[in-house]
């Protein structure tokens, strides 16, 4: 069988276009985890009872974040996928995050990257992540805090950044 691990894909299409593995679908109660060791997705947790994932969420292959995992991003568009869909997209922010590292009161950074399908028909149009609008940026904020309030990290939103911040983390975190 040929090695499919899902991490090793490569991290970007061209300059400013970028893999995410959907591991959590928009919709799902429950956090799935990629363990590439086994090929396959696992319960990594449930989320807190009547919280959903707004947007598909997973990470972005070959890189390394602070916290030691691979890049979290979350693809802003209006449909659900699959578990281990992978889709090219493009920046629309980063969204800066510092938590306690696990047992520990270290705190590390965990940042996420936002981001938009090139082939999203219908929020093709947004650019950068003002144009969310301060309400939606502050559910997107809250749904982040809320999904790990009972994990014991403590998150805490230090702010958002411009697309060009979001491809430079990904370029400084490549495995």
């Amino acid at each position: 069988m040929a090695d499919m691990n899902l991490e090793r894909l490569p991290t970007f299409v061209d300059e400013e276009t970028f893999h995410v593995v959907v591991e959590s679908p928009r919709g799902s109660s429950v956090k799935l985890k990629y363990a590439g060791h086994f090929e396959a997705f696992s319960i990594s947790r449930p989320l807190p009872i009547g919280l959903t994932y707004p947007f598909d969420w997973g990470f972005v292959p070959s890189t390394k974040a602070d916290d030691g995992d691979p890049v979290d991003a979350a693809i802003v568009w209006d449909v659900a996928t699959f578990p281990g869909v992978v889709i090219p997209c493009r920046a629309l922010a980063l969204i800066k995050v510092e938590q306690n590292r696990a047992g520990t009161n270290q705190r590390a950074r965990n940042d996420r990257i936002l981001a938009v399908p090139i082939e999203s028909r219908r929020d093709r149009t947004l650019e950068s992540w003002q144009q969310l609008g301060d309400r939606r940026r502050e559910e997107l904020n809250l749904f982040f805090l809320t999904a790990a309030a009972l994990e014991g990290k403590d998150p805490q939103i230090l702010g958002w950044d411009e697309p060009a911040a979001a491809l430079q983390l990904l370029r400084s975190s490549n495995a």
